[in-house]
């Protein structure tokens, strides 16, 4: 039997990515020499903060870090996130049974689900959201238990509503804030319901804070271990990536309940040897020696939220600022609605020359909405504004 007739078991249970389609028109029109705007992909465009890279550099020319490291993560960087938890959030870890290392926060989510959900596990989380969130579920052969996130209060209300009602409750519930792609926010007493929730029928809490260093106008994202008790039930996936300008890095960590951190340790043993060695050691100058760097990409984020909001609304898009992430959420103005969020992303890419990322590609609820990333620096920005008001004009 040929195996191009076979369809593979796990490959069937994802959808069509619908970011592709953008993606190719893109690289068309890049081909034939139009210069797109690319607001599409949540890819930090600023160069990782110097001290970090000299310390990769240092540590790479040390013939010692060229063999196999720890799956966990070297202890000193295991104690340097802890002790930024200490610093930043008053939150007190053992670097040793309630921190661990991985390979970005994407990999760090996907085999958490591979160690704590199991066949048929019910986990909540919101729609629309980040696709590896539902599909790291599935993967995983869990149960996706998708709820709206038209608001936070709407989530946590159908949250309580599937404890009260449905007779298998949730073996977990993911959530992010700031929220991808809605950019909704979270003050402590939100964290503190669904910990409560959590404790009544014994889930667990995963909390992906990949925007742990975006707030905007003095605004600080809370984390879910400042509340009291919830190292009992939840864990916390912190990235380097968006506060530190180290996407490509791909260094991660989950923090908090020991019994998931061990599971995950276990599933990690079997997969990987960690990062390589000198990333690591060049993260551990980040977390201890740049706090004063994710402040200054912090504020350039907000001045490019700025300049991208005044703009659109100038341009007669009525969007409003979101309060932290490095993202957009906006609304499709009401006279394209009709034809969809991919449909008027194809447009705006064609006749525009910007790219946007469809809300549809978040799930059926991001449909009526487009995510743009604070990615391209100010000029390009206003380039992409003169294309999109024509684009709206016309």
């Amino acid at each position: 039997m040929s195996l191009s007739n076979e369809e593979f078991y796990r490959i069937a249970k994802l959808p069509p990515y619908v970011f592709a389609v953008v993606n190719e028109m893109k690289a068309n029109l890049r081909a034939a020499q139009h210069d797109v705007v690319d607001f599409g992909m949540g890819n930090p465009d600023g160069a990782t903060p110097r001290p970090i890279v000299n310390k990769l550099v240092e540590a790479a020319r040390n013939p010692r870090n060229h063999r196999y490291s720890m799956s966990k993560g070297i202890p000193r960087l295991r104690e340097a996130i802890v002790e930024r938890y200490d610093r930043k959030w008053g939150v007190k870890l053992d670097p040793n049974k309630e921190a661990i290392a991985t390979i970005g926060a994407k990999e760090g989510l996907a085999h958490l689900m591979f160690a704590v959900v199991g066949p048929g596990d019910v986990v909540a989380l919101p729609n629309p959201c980040y696709p590896i969130h539902q599909y790291g579920v599935t993967m995983a052969e869990g149960t996706p238990c998708i709820l709206p996130m038209n608001t936070p209060d709407e989530f946590l209300n159908r949250l309580e509503d599937v404890y009260r009602k449905e007779v298998k409750k949730p073996k977990a519930v993911l959530i992010s804030f700031p929220h991808n792609p809605t950019t909704h926010t979270v003050e402590l007493d939100f964290f503190r319901h669904v910990l409560n929730l959590a404790a009544k029928h014994g889930s667990m809490v995963i909390h992906d804070f990949a925007y742990a260093d975006l707030g905007f106008d003095g605004w600080q994202p809370p984390s879910i271990l400042q509340i009291d008790g919830a190292k009992e039930h939840a864990v916390e996936i912190f990235s380097m990536t968006k506060s530190y300008n180290m996407a490509g890095w791909r260094v991660g960590f989950v923090l908090g309940n020991q019994k998931m951190i061990n599971a995950l340790g276990r599933i990690k043993s079997y997969l990987d040897y960690g990062n390589f060695q000198p990333v690591q050691i060049a993260s551990i100058i980040a977390l201890r020696e740049c706090e004063e760097e994710t402040q200054k990409i912090c504020n350039i984020y907000q001045k490019r939220r700025d300049l991208l909001v005044n703009g659109l609304n100038r341009a007669g898009w009525a969007v409003e600022k979101p309060k932290g992430s490095m993202f957009l959420w906006a609304p499709i103005p009401e006279r394209f609605k009709a034809m969809g969020s991919l449909e008027f992303s194809k447009q705006l890419l064609e006749k525009a020359l910007v790219a946007v990322a469809p809300g549809i590609g978040f799930g059926p609820l991001g449909e009526g909405y487009v995510r743009f990333a604070f990615i391209e620096n100010n000029h390009r920005m206003r380039q992409a504004l003169q294309g999109i008001k024509h684009f709206l004009n016309s």
